[in-house]
């Protein structure tokens, strides 16, 4: 299990656009920006698909996805990796469109994808760049 550390979940609450890659069954890479990225837990981030195409396609095809961490405000920069679970309904579905509601009055989330981080990596320049770190 990862155990998140106070200057990461700290960064979460201070990000507003989270660069998300994904990559098809073939290995065709896709970075997009989503502003539906949740920290619910020490090993759970949520992500609301409002207008996804290529990122839903791409997690359906092959469960994995990396976050990448980092503004002006955060204590450092932080690639989390993880698997991806797709829902559509039930009960933290409906959690997650009460959010994007509070946030986007019109809109609706078409999916919840569901990550269990497997993986945090440095990716703040320097020696130890593109190492785990948890």
């Amino acid at each position: 299990m990862v155990k998140l550390t106070g200057d990461i979940k700290e960064a979460f609450g201070t990000v507003k656009s989270f660069p998300i890659a994904t990559a098809s069954k073939s290995g065709e890479p896709n970075v997009t920006p989503h502003g539906f990225v949740m920290l619910m837990d020490d090993e759970t981030i949520w992500i609301g698909d409002v207008f996804m195409k290529n990122t839903l396609k791409n997690v359906t095809e092959n469960p994995k996805a990396s976050i990448f961490l980092h503004g002006p405000e955060t204590k450092g920069c932080y690639q989390i990796k993880g698997n991806i679970t797709v829902k559509s309904s039930g009960p933290e579905y409906e959690k997650l469109n009460e959010i994007v509601k509070a946030k986007m009055p019109n809109a609706r989330a078409k999916n919840l994808l569901i990550m269990k981080i497997s993986g945090v990596y440095q990716c703040a320049p320097g020696p130890k760049a593109g190492e785990k770190i948890l």
